[in-house]
């Protein structure tokens, strides 16, 4: 996907730079990569805490009364459900059942906050406006630029945020937020991620980001790149939008069944979806364990008798797990853990096996 224009910027570019960050081209953003290593950046993550600026990520207001009818009319979920203070992972839907986003949508008192992706941003709100009735009573507000949203993973993370609010972390849930005073300023903090650890996201006004960056970092969470948080939603089995599900891909094929709730009357994917559910998928998502160094990427073909059954969706080295992994979609018939398949790695052809989602799994104490 290419950007035309100049690349836009986070209000934390400059604390980028402090931290020793190397920049790149994301999205149309220019985003730290790393810091000190990928590698390394993981392991502090699943070891103790590390930080990620994750504003480039949308933030869309939804106010009004009837948001939550628009809302059930675009999320894969059946938002009338969630109480207030609660988060849940959607997905949104075209009207043929076919993935547009995924996203995660928080229930606040007098509002709701929708969470779209960098690249899909502009989508969303095309999709969210396309579906609002005449006359409706929505406001939609996107915020993203006048925010920062900054994500604290890894164990240590309640620990280190903790020291810096005196709102009780420990019994904020998964899937939990609250409005809270953080680092002395007004933040909305949450309890999710995307790396497979606990963890927070915390949102404030965006003239603040680089205080709070800057407290964590000296609080001891370890600044980490967008490459350690591809790495790490990987191996926590987390799909990626564009890569890992897009238009052509319904949730069921997605392993998604979950978060789709296709009875309601209101739902634009809803009869679609539920054909797709009764008629039954033909492929799956599975996870791939690669044999031996070769590291299998997105678009590399699969083969099962030496005839190509599918590509590599997302792929990369587990430094956790100390093996290559991947995710593919491939027929449901050959899905079963345990299933042997090849790779075509750059030419080279390399066995994998199928295994269950996700690869790495937290212990929970």
């Amino acid at each position: 996907m290419s950007f035309e224009g100049p690349l836009k910027r986070t209000s934390l570019f400059e604390s980028h730079l402090d931290s020793g960050g190397r920049l790149i081209d994301f999205a149309g953003w220019e985003m730290p990569v790393q810091y000190s290593g990928i590698l390394g950046e993981v392991s502090k993550v699943r070891q103790s805490s590390g930080i990620f600026d994750v504003s480039h990520m949308g933030r869309l207001e939804l106010s009004g009364r009837d948001a939550e009818l628009l809302l059930n009319r675009v999320l894969s979920v059946d938002i009338s459900a969630v109480d207030v203070g609660k988060a849940k992972y959607n997905v949104i839907c075209d009207d043929q059942g076919g993935i547009i986003d995924d996203c995660i949508v928080y229930r606040k008192c007098d509002r709701f906050l929708l969470i779209p992706n960098a690249s899909n941003r502009e989508t969303v709100l095309d999709w969210l406006f396309g579906n609002m009735r005449d006359g409706a009573d929505v406001e939609i507000s996107d915020i993203s630029d006048s925010t920062v949203m900054i994500a604290v993973q890894g164990p240590l993370s309640v620990d280190i945020l903790s020291k810096h609010t005196t709102t009780d972390l420990t019994r904020l849930r998964p899937f939990s937020a609250v409005d809270a005073e953080a680092f002395g300023v007004e933040v909305f903090i949450a309890r999710t991620g995307y790396t497979g650890e606990d963890g927070f996201e915390i949102i404030a006004s965006s003239s603040y980001g680089p205080l709070i960056w800057k407290t964590l970092e000296n609080s001891g969470a370890s600044p980490c790149g967008l490459g350690a948080r591809d790495v790490l939603r990987l191996e926590a089995g987390l799909l990626l939008h564009g890569s890992d599900m897009d238009l052509s891909v319904n949730p069921y094929e997605a392993g998604l069944d979950n978060f789709v709730s296709n009875d309601r009357p209101e739902y634009v994917a809803g009869e679609s979806l539920a054909l797709i559910r009764q008629e039954g998928i033909a492929r799956r998502i599975v996870g791939l364990l690669i044999d031996g160094r070769s590291v299998a990427r997105h678009g590399c073909f699969i083969l099962h008798e030496g005839e190509k059954i599918g590509e590599i969706s997302s792929g990369g080295p587990s430094p956790t797990l100390k093996q290559n992994i991947a995710m593919a979609y491939i027929p449901v018939a050959l899905s079963e853990p345990g299933t042997k398949l090849g790779v075509d790695i750059r030419g080279k052809m390399t066995q994998a096996k199928v295994v269950e989602l996700p690869f790495y799994k937290r212990v929970r104490l």
